[in-house]
């Protein structure tokens, strides 16, 4: 289907496969609503594309995949890629920052960076629809429940808190807010889920987000928690 309006992706996408399995595609688009409508119905089929190989129909986009020995493509429902995205990224992005200011890899530092990208990171796609995640939050969180104006300032907490560790400013303002959000966001998500059994979406990339809420969710608590430690131990110290 391709109209000023709107073009298909799953036949651009049915095409492209097919080019590159060695097929020799005759794109026939359907210009207009009442075109696809019309072809639906002529042909008694629930979706476009429809895919035909030498006359004979095929079926839609899944089942093209499936002739070509491919699985399914993910359209709906829970999954950890978006949580496997950010947390590749952060960790590529603090050895590479790591390697730029030291000429190599201490550990230490790396882990202080891809903990502080860690909470900028999600802290950013939390911050794109705030609205949408505070709904999220305040399904689980105990004291954005109690106290609903928390939700909206959580991710600008994790963010500031990120950003200051970074770059290593405001130590006993920035370990503290990190330690307060992550104690009781972990301990929220631990209720919700290993005591309460609920069956949640996490808040945690944001509102919108189909990541689980489990144990993903916690480990972003726990990270906060131990970098907040670490951080203030660092501070009195004098490292």
């Amino acid at each position: 289907m391709v109209t000023p309006d709107h073009l298909c992706p799953w036949g651009l996408k049915a095409k492209d496969q097919l080019e590159r399995a060695g097929y020799e595609v005759d794109d026939n688009q359907l210009k207009t609503m009442e075109e696809n409508d019309a072809f639906k119905e002529e042909h008694g089929y629930g979706e476009t594309p429809q895919i035909f190989i030498e006359g004979e129909r095929l079926g839609g986009y899944d089942e093209m995949r499936s002739f070509l020995g491919k699985p399914p493509e993910p359209k709906q429902g829970k999954s950890y890629q978006p949580v496997v995205a950010v947390f590749a990224t952060t960790f590529l992005m603090a050895l590479s920052a790591t390697y730029a200011m030291t000429g190599g890899l201490p550990v230490i530092r790396f882990l202080e960076l891809f903990i502080a990208f860690s909470m900028c990171v999600l802290a950013v796609l939390k911050l794109r629809d705030l609205s949408s995640f505070s709904n999220m939050f305040l399904s689980y969180d105990m004291l954005a429940r109690r106290v609903v104006r928390y939700a909206y300032v959580y991710p600008f907490v994790e963010v500031g808190a990120g950003i200051l560790m970074i770059a290593g400013l405001l130590t006993w303002v920035a370990a503290p807010a990190a330690l307060f959000i992550g104690m009781i966001g972990g301990i929220s998500v631990f209720k919700a889920v290993y005591i309460d059994k609920r069956d949640l979406k996490c808040a945690c990339m944001g509102g919108g987000s189909d990541v689980p809420l489990g144990f993903i969710s916690l480990t972003e608590n726990i990270m906060m928690v131990l970098m907040a430690i670490w951080m203030m131990v660092k501070a009195g110290l004098g490292l």
